[in-house]
């Protein structure tokens, strides 16, 4: 109980994310110029999405609510680790470091599930077009992105109590820049390994379930696209499918090294930067991907812009 009780009553100290580079100005500078252009690039599509009726289909819901993560990944550790380098210290309380842990472990889950819904709808858009205004009903949308908010606090919830449970009574300095479960494991003073291997399990389970949905449902629309006749139908739909296996790739590569390669194959700087790739580089490039590709998206964009310029001045 004693050990239990330092773990809460003590404060951890993150190394940081510059700390093992020379050029700590530079690279705070570029850190913080990816996470003002992620957040205003985010924002302007969730907006867009809200403003533009065009944009109220089922995709650009489920897009809005990738949006919505993609604002809280970045969130929840830039502006701490900016703290951090401003400050020139980098302690964390307890209760900090269990709500960085809460939330992008609720977060990273709930948006993987919701990248295997939203290759779904594609399927169904493709595939079944006549049939998709009922199978993609708004109550059915609802549902889907409630059950992946549900799934992310579920899993969240149980990996943050059990991981800040073991007794941390050793050095407390973790080298990371936020706190992630793999990170302080490494400090525990107690026998991990049973529970390491139950997340290694379970993150078989979160990331390769809803990766087979999504491989089987662009098995079926790339099949579907190769049979299209019409070359502007075909390409529309690769384009749209194009985006969302990027995003997918981005995240699931990041997510698969950090929780699946065991912790002996790769060092704390390497940890720290695929982190970094999908805390804040993978939020910030989504809405590029999205704007860029997506025809709907760039017409919205342009409408905004004509009525900001056509707003007479005053």
């Amino acid at each position: 109980m004693g050990d239990v009780n330092q773990s809460v009553t003590s404060d951890f100290i993150l190394v940081g994310l510059f700390s093992h580079s020379g050029s700590r100005q530079l690279l705070f500078s570029l850190v913080a110029a990816t996470f003002t252009t992620g957040l205003l690039g985010n924002t302007i599509l969730l907006f867009l999405i809200r403003m533009d009726s065009r944009l109220h289909t089922p995709m650009y819901f489920l897009l809005s609510q990738l949006s919505v993560f993609d604002v809280g990944f970045p969130l929840v550790t830039i502006p701490k680790m900016a703290s951090h380098f401003l400050q020139g210290e980098g302690s964390i309380s307890f209760g900090g470091c269990a709500a960085q842990i809460f939330f992008l472990t609720l977060m990273g889950v709930a948006e993987g599930i919701l990248l295997a819904l939203m290759s779904y709808d594609r399927y169904v858009a493709v595939c079944h077009p006549l049939q998709y205004p009922v199978l993609m009903r708004r109550q059915v949308c609802l549902l889907m992105v409630g059950s992946s908010w549900l799934a992310g606090v579920l899993n969240a919830s149980i990996q943050t109590s059990i991981t800040l449970h073991f007794p941390y009574c050793a050095s407390r300095i973790v080298d990371h820049f936020f706190c992630e479960v793999p990170a302080l494991l490494k400090l525990s003073c107690a026998d991990t390994s049973a529970y390491e291997l139950a997340l290694s399990t379970s993150g078989v389970l979160i990331l390769v379930l809803p990766l087979s949905l999504i491989a089987i449902s662009y098995g079926h629309v790339l099949g579907a696209v190769l049979r299209m006749r019409s070359e502007e139908a075909r390409n529309k739909a690769f384009t749209t499918c194009s985006s969302h296996i990027t995003v997918v790739g981005l995240f699931y590569g990041a997510a698969v090294f950090m929780y699946m390669v065991p912790g002996a194959y790769h060092s704390p700087q390497q940890d720290n930067v695929v982190s970094l790739f999908y805390s804040l580089v993978t939020p910030t490039l989504n809405p590029l991907i999205y704007s860029l590709r997506n025809r709907e998206v760039r017409m919205a964009m342009v409408k905004m812009l004509s009525r900001a310029g056509l707003r007479p001045k005053g």
